[in-house]
C-alpha cells in the first residue's frame, strides 16, 4: 500500500466516523469519488458529488455515483436550508477562489460541514521554505510547483482564526502528524501535517 493510499484511508476513516449512517451527503470537490463511494458502502449515505473537472465526474459516474460538473456555490443554491446532513470539503478548501462564500453556503445547506486540509504551518514546510527559498516539497506537499494547482495555503491557526472571525462553531477537530496517520495532540499548528474540522452554526 503506497503512502498516498494510507493517507487517504486514514482521512476517510475519520470522516466516516463523523458521518451519521443513512444521511444525505454532498461532497464538494469530489474528485474521482473515492470518499463518496467509501461513505456509501460503509455508512449507506445518499450522496452526490460536485467537481469542475469532466474527467473526475466521469470517474464518479463509472463508480455508479451521482455527480455534477460545475461551480459548487451555484449548485448549492438550488437546495433548501439544511437539506444535507453533512457537506464535505476534503482537500479542496485551499483551491477555492472564495472559501468564505463556499463555507457559508455549505453551512446553510448542511447541518454539519467537514473541512480537511494540508497544514501549511507544519514545521517541515517552514524549514524548507526558509532554507531552500523554493516551493515546498516534502511528505506533506508532494508535488513540484509546476505540477500543482494554484492554491491559497492555509494553516491550522489560519483556519481556526477564520472560524472565530466568522462566528462558525467548531464541533470537533482531528489533527494528524506529518505521516497523516498518527494523531497529533501537541501544538498542531506546528506539528500536524493534516487537519480535519467539523463545523456548524
Amino acid at each position: 500500500m503506497t503512502k498516498q493510499i494510507v493517507k487517504r484511508t486514514v482521512d476517510m476513516q475519520i470522516i466516516g466516523d463523523w458521518v451519521e449512517p443513512g444521511t444525505r451527503v454532498l461532497d464538494l470537490g469530489c474528485g474521482s469519488g473515492v470518499l463518496l463511494d467509501y461513505l456509501m458502502q460503509t455508512k449507506q449515505v445518499s450522496g452526490i458529488g460536485v467537481d469542475l473537472e469532466f474527467a473526475k465526474i466521469t470517474a464518479c459516474v463509472r463508480r455508479g455515483l451521482a455527480a455534477y460538473q460545475g461551480d459548487m456555490t451555484s449548485f448549492m443554491r438550488s437546495f433548501p436550508d439544511k437539506h444535507f446532513g453533512r457537506v464535505i470539503c476534503s482537500r479542496t478548501v485551499h483551491e477555492l477562489a472564495d472559501p468564505t462564500a463556499v463555507i457559508d453556503e455549505a453551512l446553510r445547506v448542511g447541518r454539519f460541514v467537514t473541512v480537511g486540509f494540508v497544514n501549511h504551518g507544519f514545521w517541515k514546510n517552514r524549514v524548507n521554505a526558509l532554507l531552500q527559498g523554493r516551493k515546498i516539497k516534502n511528505e506533506v506537499y508532494t508535488t513540484e510547483w509546476f505540477e500543482s494547482r494554484p492554491a491559497n495555503p492555509v494553516s491550522v491557526a489560519d483556519f481556526e482564526h477564520f472560524c472565530t472571525a466568522k462566528g462558525i462553531r467548531i464541533a470537533r477537530r482531528a489533527h494528524l502528524a506529518g505521516d497523516w496517520h498518527t494523531p497529533c495532540h501537541t501544538l498542531p499548528n506546528l506539528f500536524a501535517g493534516y487537519a480535519l474540522y467539523d463545523l456548524a452554526r
